[in-house]
């Protein structure tokens, strides 16, 4: 295995890490959202340029189109929270319920 694979690998598992340690602040699980899938872009498209695959070329394309509605998504929804509560820390689940 490659060490850019190796490092990016161990990307994806550092923000995993992070979104399971700091789910409570919704900024913190953002980032470690987008560092996923950043890491997911990049192992899929030096994957695509490793092996010729001309076919799959537009599945980075669309991972970038679905990373971005989750983007916003989350940023309304961080909008949202620190709108009604003041913070971005939630204890719960439940505070759609407000």
């Amino acid at each position: 295995m490659s060490i850019v694979y190796i490092n990016i690998f161990l990307a994806f598992i550092l923000s995993l890490l992070g979104m399971l340690i700091y789910r409570s602040h919704l900024i913190s699980s953002l980032l470690c959202l987008e560092g996923m899938i950043l890491s997911l872009f990049v192992i899929i498209s030096v994957t695509i340029l490793n092996n010729h695959l001309t076919l799959a070329s537009m599945i980075p394309t669309v991972l970038l189109v679905f990373a971005a509605c989750e983007a916003a998504l989350g940023l309304s929804l961080l909008v949202m929270v620190s709108n009604t509560h003041g913070t971005d820390y939630v204890q719960n689940l439940n505070f759609l319920h407000c």
